[in-house]
């Protein structure tokens, strides 16, 4: 594949940096600009300087701009592709419990929505969150974390949602406050209350919403533990009345907005998020060309996620295609969860796009990386390798980045680097040795 290379970054004087990473055989910087194609650079190197990226570009030019101090490390890429680290914008990270038994009824014909009436779906989960220790809750979101390292996940968005009362939800938002301290990954935190009506108010929904709105939100921003609201806006879950009073509420509070929109039937939720201006809007599996023209127009990036069609059974993907050609930025996500995706496994979901939303390889390497990053707000700061983001990067396994979605269902990652240590190292040690929470390890 051929493409404009960016220009090499340049300045009067020479950059010493901590870390080079040479002898790169394809490197992909994935500039944040919009439809801003994967920015390749052939033989290219990457230099770092106190975990930001201080310079990119061609070998042949590397000693224009850089010079090697007696402190700077090298990491030879053995021709391999680099790229950024990913960015996994939507995930349900912290809850206890399994629910494989639920996964067998579905090959046996049961609908997701029988499922729940049994008794089965979020609130199956809620009821083994809410009796989970804390110790429990940090131990199995810790090794999911780890996991989730191990693929090249650098950046992390985690959504509450499986409490669903006051002191459960603000419990696993202060879980998560904890992994971003105590964690290589970067842990964002979204409050997402408004997940499912819990049944102690099945009777009487508004209640609840009253609850989120005067009791949960305040407390969550007093407390500073939510960078983003998010809310699952579907028939039986949170109408476009109750999601849009949600959403103000937390937006006045000082919150970045989020939504689940139009996954199980169109019902409004891409509208709304064109209306309210939100940063992004998951699923998007039902909309209709006048939702895309509203989303595009409203500039809200579109975060799609197929593995959830894909182990649903389902058919009708998002329309990832009409999207992009209408201008509608488009990130992917595995949506990990205990129901409806349980993977960890970002590089999977490419392929799946790949195969059944006919996202290109370039649309597939920037729904990982930039526009997940522009999902949440995070253009230019991660996701990307231009200088100026965290040192977040990856060198691949294949010298060839085409090989990204045509190789499923393995892990491509040789090495990963976050803010300029390397964390990861397959080339001799072998896989990362696990960590539990507390013992956290960077490999220099």
């Amino acid at each position: 594949m051929t493409e404009s290379l960016p220009e090499p970054s340049t300045a009067s004087a020479k950059i010493t940096p901590d870390l080079i990473v040479g002898n790169i055989g394809e490197l992909l910087v994935c500039p944040p600009a919009f439809q801003g194609g994967l920015g390749l650079i052939p033989n290219g190197v990457v230099a770092i300087r106190d975990g930001i990226v201080a310079w990119v570009g061609p070998a042949s030019v590397a000693s224009e701009a850089l010079s090697i101090g007696p402190k700077t490390r090298m990491l030879n890429a053995e021709g391999r592709v680099v790229m950024p680290g990913l960015v996994e914008c939507h995930t349900h990270l912290a809850f206890a419990g399994s629910r494989a038994h639920e996964f067998q009824a579905r090959v046996a014909g049961w609908s997701y929505t029988e499922i729940a009436a049994g008794g089965g779906g979020i609130m199956s989960t809620v009821r083994m969150t809410r009796a989970a220790s804390r110790e429990q809750l940090m131990l199995t979101a810790h090794r999911r974390l780890n996991s989730m390292l191990e693929y090249g996940i650098t950046t992390v968005e985690a959504k509450s949602g499986y409490g669903l009362t006051t002191i459960d939800e603000l419990r696993l938002l202060e879980l998560y406050r904890e992994l971003d301290r105590s964690h290589e990954v970067d842990v964002l935190p979204t409050f997402l209350g408004a997940h499912a009506v819990p049944q102690e108010y099945r009777d009487n929904p508004g209640a609840y919403v009253d609850v989120v709105v005067q009791e949960m939100l305040p407390q969550v921003a007093e407390r500073g533990l939510a960078r983003y609201c998010d809310v699952f806006c579907e028939p039986g879950f949170f109408d476009l009345d109750d999601s849009r009073r949600i959403l103000e509420t937390a937006r006045g509070l000082g919150m970045e907005l989020l939504i689940h929109a139009d996954q199980l039937t169109r019902a409004g939720g891409a509208a709304l998020a064109a209306e309210l201006g939100v940063l992004s809007a998951s699923h998007l599996d039902q909309v209709e060309e006048e939702d895309i023209d509203a989303l595009s127009e409203a500039e809200v990036t579109a975060q799609l996620l197929p593995g959830a069609t894909f182990f649903l059974g389902q058919k009708d993907y998002a329309p990832a295609r009409r999207l992009l050609e209408r201008g509608v930025r488009v990130a992917l996500s595995t949506d990990f969860n205990p129901g409806t995706c349980y993977t960890e496994n970002l590089w999977l979901i490419g392929t799946i796009a790949s195969c059944y939303m006919h996202m290109d390889i370039t649309e597939v390497v920037r729904g990982m990386t930039c526009e997940a990053a522009a999902s949440l707000g995070l253009s230019g700061k991660v996701g990307t390798l231009e200088p100026g983001a965290k040192a977040d990067l990856l060198v691949l396994t294949t010298e060839e980045h085409l090989d990204i979605p045509y190789h499923f269902g393995i892990n491509p990652v040789r090495v990963v680097i976050k803010d300029g240590v390397v964390v990861v190292d397959r080339r001799v040690r072998g896989s990362r040795q696990q960590t539990e929470p507390g013992t956290t390890r960077r490999w220099a």
